[in-house]
């Protein structure tokens, strides 16, 4: 059966949680549409350190483009807003679930990350919290919390932690006030990320082409 390459289809790939197995994602056009944004868990994929499987003819180049088309300001903007949105959901009031502390540290430490370094975003938490984490009180409870989390401990409701809370507040009001916000980083091209389209599309053609149509079973037909 032929393709209709004209038809809209979903671009977005879901499948449901079985085991351990969560599975999201998007197709070529769209990846490469956020990638030009500078999207933050597109990139921080593309520099995971667990791969499954990977197409090196469309994963080689793209990491080849990261530098192009990376904005420490887009990204910046993304987790402290993250940050912020997660916040008003899940930790307002005097009992709050314990887990979703890393739903708002996460995103800190990862603007953290960017002020300091002006590199991507990693993936692995301990290696924001290494980085990032300001030493003393915060980090031995952030410590703690990770322990807890790792053990397969459910953390359900609990009293809110202040040393926590007094740490998002106040990232959240300096964030406000950061120069990587007010600078504005000028938007790359397309041409590179049309050529990696182009490229993609050649090569799935060549190397994996239509199967040709079946003669009609002159019987079966009538």
């Amino acid at each position: 059966m032929q393709c209709n390459l004209l038809a809209k289809k979903r671009d977005v790939i879901e499948y449901p949680v079985e085991d351990t197995i969560d599975l999201s994602g998007w197709d070529i056009r769209k990846a490469l549409n956020l990638f030009r944004k500078s999207n933050p868990p597109l990139l921080e994929w593309l520099q995971s350190p667990i791969i499954y499987r990977e197409d090196p003819h469309f994963v080689t180049p793209l990491r080849g483009l990261l530098s192009k088309y990376y904005s420490p300001r887009s990204c910046f903007f993304h987790y402290m807003q993250m940050a912020r949105g997660n916040m008003r959901d899940y930790l307002k009031g005097d009992t709050v679930w314990t887990k979703k502390y890393f739903y708002i540290l996460r995103p800190l430490l990862a603007c953290r990350w960017i002020e300091k370094t002006g590199d991507i975003v990693p993936m692995e938490f301990a290696s924001l919290v290494e980085t990032c984490a300001p030493r003393g009180e915060f980090y031995d409870s952030l410590q703690a919390l990770l322990r807890k989390k790792l053990s397969g401990d459910e953390m359900d409701q609990g009293p809110r932690i202040p040393i926590f809370h007094e740490f998002i507040d106040t990232e959240l009001a300096r964030f406000e006030s950061l120069n990587i916000l007010k600078t504005a980083s000028g938007e790359p091209g397309i041409t590179a990320l049309n050529q990696l389209m182009m490229s993609v599309v050649l090569y799935e053609d060549v190397c994996h082409p239509d199967p040709p149509l079946a003669e009609k079973d002159p019987v079966s037909s009538l």
